[in-house]
């Protein structure tokens, strides 16, 4: 058996949970700080780092209504979304000069959700080339930019309303 070892996720793993607590819904009553990792906020929906990148640029969408599923949200969230999913395709191509963008939605925890009862999308930039030794020989992930300085760079990008 292969053993792949991740130590940055200890902090997540061990970080204490309150019961009801929803680090999503949080993002839309908490102040967008560095804390929180909240670079847009409006009404209905939100944009935030992840927290545990996958590359630098990884970013979340989420709808306010703490739902599980697409069919939760109205037909008019769901095209909001979308433009907000747009706009972060746009923000990833100028600040990252990505070469093509991952956008994804786990919908379950058999689908891979890690948070499976509030929806929410993953996008994130990737480059030809991106897969190199250290990954491959490795089994290690190498992310050069610290969340404060992605933060620094996506929170300016995004403007007080996208739609």
């Amino acid at each position: 058996m292969e053993i792949v070892y991740t130590p940055w996720r200890l902090e997540y793993v061990q970080s204490p949970k309150q019961a009801g607590e929803c680090v999503f819904c949080r993002a839309f009553t908490d102040e967008p700080s560095i804390e929180n990792l909240v670079v847009y906020r409006d009404e209905e929906l939100a944009v935030m780092l992840n927290r545990y990148p996958y590359t630098n640029g990884h970013m979340l969408v989420i709808p306010r209504p703490h739902v599980n599923s697409l069919t939760g949200l109205t037909p008019s969230l769901r095209a909001s979304a979308a433009e907000v999913l747009t706009y972060c395709e746009a923000i990833l191509r100028r600040l990252y000069h990505a070469h093509g963008i991952n956008v994804g939605l786990n919908l379950g925890q058999a689908a891979g959700a890690g948070i499976i009862d509030h929806i929410h999308w993953h996008i994130l930039p990737r480059w030809m080339g991106d897969t190199n030794f250290v990954t491959v020989f490795g089994n290690l992930r190498v992310i050069p930019e610290d969340l404060a300085d992605s933060f620094a760079r996506l929170g300016g990008a995004f403007p007080e309303r996208i739609r």
